[in-house]
């Protein structure tokens, strides 16, 4: 079987819940179109994530298809809150701040979005197989949850866990691949934060996550990764550019993958 495709993801607010899609547009930017279109800002301009923010996990965030309302919702209660996000955002914007009890903004940068690799802004990729070699190291953690957890964007079937650590190289040689017609450069393994040691609906750490994480992913890097990559081993998926010349196109669920 070839790689191809299978699922698309986009976090239309960054920090929030995912949305699947069938297709994606390139922006020039090389972001996937609508994704960390939006984020949360408190008064200072600070992101208000799960990074610093353990309580996002409690949100539960809901979009409609043409990505104008939103319904919000906290963990364990029944109400349901639904905000225009262009005729009612300063109502969005207070009920958040209650939420949070903080001061919360909302805003949009529908050029770039809200990457957290500002120098390899791309679509992250990981392997169906790889989510499941990770959520097996974790008894009580599903293939779902795992997913959930790493938040990435695209996901490859037709491949063995960590094959996708074949699109990354030297950092002074990004790899070139095509998924469709769409021109990828792989850049580097993904850096992990402290999100992905969380349940995504209570917020409540998984005991030794990482130190568990960083000798099974030791343990498993396959022999022809290069290790000059990796300055620690919390790393997973790839991070990727996009160049400009892809703009426009779309990604399909079922694309094949080319190197």
């Amino acid at each position: 079987m070839k790689p191809y495709l299978a699922r698309i993801f986009i976090y239309p607010i960054k920090s929030l819940d995912r949305i699947a899609v069938k297709e994606a547009k390139i922006l020039k930017s090389g972001a996937i179109k609508r994704d960390r279109e939006w984020c949360l800002v408190d008064e200072k301009g600070k992101l208000i994530n799960g990074k610093r923010h353990s309580k996002i996990h409690l949100l539960r965030s809901n979009l409609d298809p043409d990505l104008k309302k939103i319904s919000l919702q906290i963990e364990g209660t029944k109400e349901l809150f639904t905000f225009n996000l262009e005729r009612e955002k300063i109502a969005l914007e207070t009920w958040l701040s209650n939420f949070f009890e903080l001061k919360i903004k909302l805003i949009q940068n529908s050029l770039t979005g809200f990457p957290d690799d500002t120098k390899a802004n791309g679509p992250t990729i990981i392997s169906t197989e790889t989510i499941k070699e990770v959520s097996s190291w974790y008894p009580g953690v599903t293939i779902e949850e795992m997913r959930k957890r790493l938040r990435s964007n695209l996901e490859i079937e037709g491949v063995p866990a960590f094959w996708e650590d074949r699109l990354f190289d030297r950092e002074d040689k990004p790899v070139k691949f095509k998924i469709g017609e769409v021109l990828f450069n792989g850049i580097n393994p993904c850096a992990r934060c402290i999100v992905p040691t969380r349940d995504t609906l209570k917020g409540i750490a998984y005991p030794n996550f990482q130190k568990i994480f960083i000798s099974k992913r030791k343990e498993t890097l396959p022999d022809w990764v290069n290790r000059d990559r990796f300055n620690h081993f919390y790393r997973l998926s790839v991070n990727t550019i996009i160049p400009a010349s892809e703009a426009g196109k779309i990604l399909h669920s079922g694309d094949e993958i080319i190197i």
